[in-house]
């Protein structure tokens, strides 16, 4: 396989990851972590009553989507969103990389404790909610495993 090949998948991988957790692992022929992922997602997402705190929170009712949402099922949702995204990626190839986890673990701690939060954190007075702060924190959480991650590798090096 060449190297755009090569790319191409492991771009393909990662973007119907992100739409559903487990549809990487069946592009990656892994299919009983795919089942296993999928049936979280749904389980998760039912019991925390994730799309309709999604689609509240898009729709700008805030205090709706937190009125809905099952904190204690939707603190799960950021870690097993960004495991099976990174499971795919590194099932697809690249999993040369040292250290690559650590953006991904990061992002799912930050982005929990995004949801644990997203009922009584404000920016500038305004609620931002369990979609929108974890998000921020999933983002905040990549920058820093990132870091993380250079930092491991100049020590390395030294």
């Amino acid at each position: 396989m060449d190297n755009s090949k090569g790319k191409n998948k492991v771009t393909e991988v990662i973007f119907w990851s992100i739409a559903l957790p487990g549809f990487g692992q069946f592009l990656n022929r892994k299919y009983i972590k795919g089942i296993v992922l999928i049936v979280l997602e749904v389980i998760i997402n039912v019991k925390g009553n994730v799309n309709i705190v999604i689609m509240k929170s898009y729709l700008g009712d805030i205090s709706a989507a937190i009125e809905h949402a099952d904190y204690l099922w939707l603190m799960f949702y950021p870690c097993v969103y960004l495991f099976a995204i990174w499971d795919a990626y590194k099932d697809a190839g690249e999993n040369s990389n040292n250290y690559l986890f650590l953006p991904f673990v990061f992002s799912a701690y930050i982005g929990t404790i995004g949801v644990i939060y997203s009922s009584k954190f404000t920016i500038n007075g305004l609620l931002i909610g369990p979609v929108f702060l974890p998000i921020i924190g999933m983002v905040l959480g990549f920058i820093i495993g990132f870091i993380f991650r250079k930092i491991l590798f100049q020590k390395a090096d030294v």
